[in-house]
Parts: C-alpha cells; structure tokens; sequence
C-alpha cells in the first residue's frame, strides 16, 4: 500500500486507476459527415498518389512528395503558433 501525502489516504492496487472518464458523447449527423469527408479525401488523395507510382515509377513516387515539402513547412508552422 501507498500513502498518498497530499490528501492523507491510504492507496491500494485497486484504487490506483483514477475514474475520471467522461461519459461517451452521442456524435452529430454533421460530426459524422465531416469524418467521413475527411477520410474519403485522404483515400482519394493515396490512390492519386498509387496512381502516379504505378504510371510513371519513382518519379511518381518522390515528385509529389517534393511537392508537399511546403505543404508540410506551412503546418508546422501553423501547429506551432497554436
């Protein structure tokens, strides 16, 4: 057993999880809609990306990357300033 100093309580194994879990939230129709548009355009953009390897080999591999550099610098960029 462990002693908690903070509060004065004495802890055992199975107090050890804390049951701070909030209730599920039932998800909205819209909530649902945006998810799923999100994934879909993440699909379509893989098979794109599927696509140009299969057309054109490496070049379709690494060109669209290359691409994406900007892409990339500009989110965290974003990510970083919150």
């Amino acid at each position: 057993m462990l002693r908690n100093s903070m509060k004065g309580m004495i802890m055992t194994a199975i107090d050890s999880h804390a049951h701070t879990h909030a209730a599920p939230q039932a998800t909205t129709e819209s909530e649902t809609a945006t998810a799923l548009r999100i994934l879909l355009s993440v699909a379509v953009f893989v098979a794109g990306w599927a696509t140009s390897v299969a057309l054109w080999g490496i070049p379709g591999l690494y060109i669209p990357a290359l691409a994406l550099v900007p892409v990339a610098w500009g989110m965290l960029i974003v990510i970083s300033r919150g």
